[in-house]
């Protein structure tokens, strides 16, 4: 099963993510937020990963100029957009940077699913998390998976987050059956800390 960590801010976490045989780890560009990491320091992080290890830019209601200049900076391998982005938007940005792009939805109900509709053909994955309002991500609060279960249906791969942590990933997994799992909140001792136990714990689970 694939993995994504998100939220790092440490090499060190990174590098046991990375070890452990994560499939992926986040970085958040969006300044204000507990887990803001400057692409300079991103740089230097990305230097030392392995190639085949994803990295991922998390970017909210950003320019594409921005983006485009701090995914050239950071060597990021993957955009992921978490603000008000259109289908539109989203499309311009794959071309213009050649990266594949990752649309989060914030879930509050079956209704929010139609919003993958207008998305499906712009981008490479949706990622459902919880909906908290003026939060992006890294909430701690899961949200009912039978909406994640019926989003496979949309023909896209789907990026399952949202409150998930070693506790509930097995069952999260046996409800869904996901693309990835993103997690970030349930692998922490504070906001952009990573818990080495908890991480290690994470993967040892049999998700098969």
């Amino acid at each position: 099963m694939k993995i994504k960590i998100c939220g790092i801010t440490r090499k060190e976490d990174a590098l046991l993510a990375a070890e452990l045989g994560a499939w992926a780890v986040g970085f958040i560009f969006v300044k204000n937020t507990p887990r803001y990491i400057s692409p300079e320091k991103v740089a230097e992080i990305i230097k030392e990963l392995p190639q085949n290890l994803i990295k991922i830019g998390v970017f909210a209601d950003e320019s594409i100029e921005e983006i485009k200049s701090i995914a050239i900076q950071t060597g990021i391998t993957k955009i992921q957009l978490h603000g008000e982005e259109s289908p539109d938007f989203c499309e311009n940005l794959a071309k213009l940077t050649g990266k594949e792009i990752i649309k989060a939805i914030k879930v509050k109900s079956d209704e929010d699913l139609q919003l993958i509709t207008q998305y499906k053909d712009k981008v490479s994955f949706v990622l459902l998390d919880s909906y908290c309002e003026n939060q992006l991500g890294g909430t701690g609060k899961t949200f009912d998976w039978e909406i994640a279960k019926k989003a496979k249906e949309y023909g896209i791969p789907i990026i399952l987050a949202g409150g998930l942590n070693p506790d509930n990933i097995k069952q999260a997994y046996e409800a869904v059956k996901p693309y990835a799992f993103d997690i970030s909140s349930g692998v922490e001792i504070s906001k952009g800390v990573k818990d080495n136990e908890k991480l290690r714990k994470l993967f040892t689970l049999n998700l098969q």
